[in-house]
């Protein structure tokens, strides 16, 4: 017995004809997908929580209206919603510092080594990890998504451009300008990145 995957615009389809079940199927099949991205942005889990339920209420409330545009991309469609509503909360929580730009140019990542290190090594490097995930935080959403993608999530500049719905070019220019600030921080709070 072969059986056969129901793609995302045949689910959508079958939900507004009135079968519930399809809208449950939906929802799981990119449920943790599209969590873990909210967590990773926002480092919280209940307001993870919370964004994860707005997004999905919009994306009912949008495929209900019968507004929803099915082009194949279902998933991305889901993620700019979530990025979008991430997005709302920085701007209304008013977390953001804003922090000046300069033209000197420094890769954060570049200090630190990949080895098989002593256990003395490691605990140096985590400790430096987890001090470079703090000063994340103090980034503007836009310039922490673009360096949580590209360097946690390994994703390409051009999936990037696409996830978040601007050109590569202004992805490449947030990623160079959170590498830029993450620098400002570092020199800011005297913080040591090497072993």
């Amino acid at each position: 017995m072969q059986v056969t995957k129901v793609n995302d615009k045949e689910l959508i389809s079958k939900y507004l004809q009135g079968n519930q079940a399809s809208l449950e199927k939906l929802i799981k099949r990119h449920q943790n997908k599209v969590f873990a991205y909210i967590l990773m942005i926002v480092k919280d889990k209940e307001l993870a929580d919370d964004i994860f339920q707005d997004t999905f209420i919009k994306v009912i409330n949008t495929i209900k209206a019968g507004s929803y545009k099915e082009e194949g991309k279902f998933i991305q469609w889901v993620m700019r919603i979530a990025h979008n509503l991430i997005i709302d909360h920085f701007r209304k929580s008013k977390r953001i510092p804003v922090i000046d730009n300069s033209k000197d140019e420094y890769d954060i990542f570049d200090t630190i080594s990949l080895k098989d290190p002593s256990v003395e090594e490691r605990m140096v490097t985590d400790q430096i990890h987890e001090d470079v995930r703090k000063l994340i935080e103090y980034l503007p959403p836009e310039q922490k998504e673009v360096l949580f993608m590209r360097h946690y999530s390994e994703m390409s500049f051009k999936d990037i451009a696409e996830q978040t719905n601007v050109s590569i070019n202004t992805a490449l220019g947030r990623m160079r300008y959170a590498l830029i600030n993450l620098r400002k921080l570092i020199a800011e709070n005297n913080i040591i990145l090497t072993k």
